[in-house]
């Protein structure tokens, strides 16, 4: 269903919450839900994984992930402050000492000069505080997806480890 290097990663990330005694959970705009599949792909991942969140619409970010909607107004969803509280707001609802978040435009439309298609910021809650950084993904809908799991699982497996 995912990439070898995609069920790598969600493999990794499971072995290194699993000597940790930790969990993760997930925030997802623009991927719904693909970043959670990448990891349930992992047999025993409820070991490590307890729930994911699919915010797909703004109000669905605020009510499940306490996002101010001053935060969505005043910068749009596809910005730092917003994925930034998703993540901390999936953390906590979650009780989950790590979590990663996303909100993109995947497109095909949607984009605008200012956030083209493929723009997509990312949020890491960590035991050590949020980590964010935004991306601008090449291609088409299924591959700005694609990428964005892939990042969004890449740098979780790299901040656990940085974080040991």
């Amino acid at each position: 269903m995912f990439s070898v290097e995609i069920n790598a990663l969600a493999a990794e990330l499971g072995q290194l919450l699993l000597a940790r005694g930790e969990t993760v959970t997930t925030a997802e705009s623009c991927t719904g839900g693909l970043i959670a599949g990448a990891i349930t792909e992992i047999a025993g991942s409820s070991a490590w994984f307890d729930r994911g969140y699919i915010t797909y619409a703004n109000q669905a970010k605020a009510a499940m992930l306490d996002v101010p909607m001053a935060f969505i107004d005043g910068l749009g969803a596809v910005s730092e402050p917003v994925v930034a509280a998703m993540a901390q707001g999936a953390a906590d609802g979650a009780c989950a000492r790590w979590a990663v978040a996303v909100s993109g435009i995947a497109g095909p439309t949607g984009g605008t000069p200012e956030k083209p298609v493929g723009t997509v910021w990312l949020a890491w809650a960590t035991p050590y505080g949020i980590t964010t950084e935004k991306q601008v993904f090449a291609g088409g809908r299924s591959e700005v997806r694609a990428a964005t799991v892939y990042r969004a699982l890449s740098r979780l497996v790299e901040l656990m480890k940085e974080q040991a």
